[in-house]
């Protein structure tokens, strides 16, 4: 494994911080409440950013009363997402530039998403598979974020500890669950703010991310 002074690995979330997702979701989120009979708006996807699909179908289902399971809610919902992703993957400003910097550093990367699968994979060959020596699915944990499960399985399948890996997240649920598993973390909010606090960094966007500043968060 490649070692870049104290920094062993750099896990990447996915939606929100790697690709420009959120708008999608929202979408995608807008047309299922309206087959339930509801309505959507950006207040609302607030509420489940960082959120498995499993508590957003069941809350959508709570909150229209809709005869419809959740397990059939977020079957649409991941059909929408899959049909909007093999379009387009849209990337976030500096995603590439960073992941590139990672990889020429000899670093193993990972991408741990609370999406599922089926989701996670039109991602990884859009972007590129070779710059992620795994990825940790949502639906491939027992417990998602704000757990720390999905971080601590892929911190030790990269054979690294917590306290050696920086974690790249997006949301408040995100940044819990990384915190929680032990690992640094740089914040990049996208849809609800993120607030400083002791080994977490918050940015505007992942353009003020290098190298250098992931190597100095790793003592």
């Amino acid at each position: 494994m490649g070692d870049v002074g104290g920094l062993r690995a750099v896990l990447f979330d996915m939606d929100g911080l790697l690709i420009d997702s959120e708008r999608l979701w929202l979408e995608v989120e807008t047309e299922t409440m309206a087959w339930l009979g509801g309505t959507w708006g950006p207040e609302q996807q607030k509420l489940l950013v960082g959120s498995s699909l499993d508590r957003a179908s069941a809350y959508m289902v709570e909150l229209t009363g809709a005869d419809v399971s959740a397990a059939e809610v977020g079957r649409r919902m991941v059909d929408g997402m899959v049909e909007r992703l093999s379009s387009c993957v849209p990337m976030m400003p500096g995603a590439k530039d960073l992941l590139v910097q990672v990889r020429d550093a000899g670093l193993p990367a990972a991408l741990v998403s609370s999406s599922h699968r089926v989701l996670v994979d039109p991602v990884l060959d859009a972007v590129g598979r070779e710059f992620f020596a795994l990825s940790v699915a949502g639906d491939e944990v027992s417990r998602t974020k704000p757990d720390p499960e999905p971080y601590l399985t892929a911190v030790a399948r990269l054979g690294a500890v917590p306290g050696r890996c920086v974690v790249l997240e997006d949301s408040p649920t995100g940044v819990r669950a990384a915190e929680a598993a032990g690992c640094a973390v740089v914040a990049v909010p996208c849809l609800l703010p993120v607030q400083p606090g002791p080994g977490r960094t918050v940015v505007e966007s992942l353009r003020e991310v290098d190298l250098a500043l992931l190597r100095s968060l790793v003592s």
